[in-house]
């Protein structure tokens, strides 16, 4: 499975950005997509995931409200709109996958599969 991120860039506060993820490798509808970040000198912090079997997103509590997570099947793409973008948000963001969804869906450690990552960085 080959997970490619796109969509990183620089924003002022209170601006929006679209992440884009595209699965290759796997068939798209029996993988689970989700989102991490990590700014430097923390740890990888869990954005948001999207549970298929519940139909149901998944978000960190520092991003309910402003991000949307979003699958496009027919595409193999994962998508996460980010609204309200704050300086806090920045950090390098990877989307990760794994076959079913984990009920530690927010430990990076249950994810066999990591995209490259791209910068995302929000000035005041």
């Amino acid at each position: 499975v080959q997970l490619q991120a796109f969509g990183g860039g620089l924003v002022q506060a209170g601006g929006s950005l679209r992440l884009s993820c595209t699965v290759n490798g796997s068939s798209f509808s029996a993988v689970t997509v989700v989102w991490f970040r990590q700014a430097p000198g923390k740890e990888r912090e869990f954005v948001s995931g999207f549970r298929s079997d519940a139909n149901r997103p998944y978000y960190g509590d520092s991003v309910k409200g402003r991000f949307s997570i979003s699958r496009d099947n027919a595409k193999n793409t994962v998508y996460l709109q980010m609204n309200s973008l704050k300086p806090g948000d920045t950090a390098v963001y990877y989307c990760a996958a794994r076959g079913y969804w984990s009920v530690e869906y927010y430990s990076p450690a249950q994810y066999d599969y990591w995209g490259q990552g791209t910068q995302v960085t929000v000035s005041s």
